[in-house]
């Protein structure tokens, strides 16, 4: 997919999700993640690091070296996904008290993926 196509989808996500109420707390958390993801891949796309064929799915999924090469220039968005995927788990197939905390702080990530996403330019070649 590339950049247009991440950013229509993230945006869609987010129309969808603010329907959402405080007991949705699951599927605020998924949208989250999944927007986030389209956050991600919009970013690296116009940071010119991946094309669309290369699309990051889930932090854990990714290599060492990936990690090392896309933190160079998107540390604050992968730590960003990383973190909703790591409460993800405890909310969404889980049973924890606290889901409503754990999904605004699910929103205020992805939130600032967007900024940061939107703020991304092609890095200049050497």
């Amino acid at each position: 997919m590339d950049s247009a196509g991440h950013k229509a989808f993230a945006e869609r996500i987010m129309g969808t999700m603010e329907k959402l109420g405080p007991e949705d707390y699951e599927m605020t958390i998924e949208g989250a993640m999944l927007a986030t993801t389209h956050w991600v891949n919009y970013a690296l796309h116009e940071f010119g690091v991946t094309e669309g064929a290369d699309d990051v799915q889930h932090t854990y999924f990714l290599s060492g070296n990936e990690l090392q090469k896309f933190g160079i220039v998107a540390e604050e968005l992968l730590q960003a996904l990383d973190e909703i995927e790591r409460i993800r788990p405890m909310y969404v197939r889980g049973n924890v008290a606290g889901g409503d905390k754990a999904a605004d702080r699910a929103r205020e990530l992805l939130n600032r993926s967007k900024e940061l996403a939107l703020a991304a330019e092609p890095i200049p070649a050497p």
